[in-house]
């Protein structure tokens, strides 16, 4: 059975022809009201927007080491805490696990 998305895509055509409609949220007349000024100030207050250089210096260039399918007894309220994480909550016991094997091999 396919799952079913979410996702939805639409031509150049069909967003034009949406926005005619006036079926955008976006306040058009606030936007191409705002100086150049009033612009960067809403950039610089976003949350959620990275300021300053990223930090490649832990990149990793290639793909993922390939996982080993296990079968793992794990107590129930931890289980139930990742669980409660959301999508991705098999991923980030993996990153927790990792972090410990990190933090106990040898430097140098």
């Amino acid at each position: 059975m396919a799952k079913k998305s979410s996702i939805v895509t639409y031509s150049t055509e069909q967003i034009a022809a949406m926005v005619a409609r006036g079926e955008d949220r976006t306040d058009w007349a606030k936007v191409n009201s705002m100086t150049e000024a009033e612009l960067e100030a809403t950039i610089l207050a976003d949350p959620d927007d990275v300021h300053g250089e990223l930090d490649w210096t832990k990149a990793v260039r290639g793909l993922p080491p390939p996982k080993e399918h296990i079968n793992l007894r794990v107590d129930h309220e931890v289980m139930q805490w990742f669980r409660s994480t959301g999508k991705g909550y098999q991923t980030l016991m993996n990153n927790v696990l990792r972090a410990y094997v990190d933090s106990r091999r040898p430097t140098g």
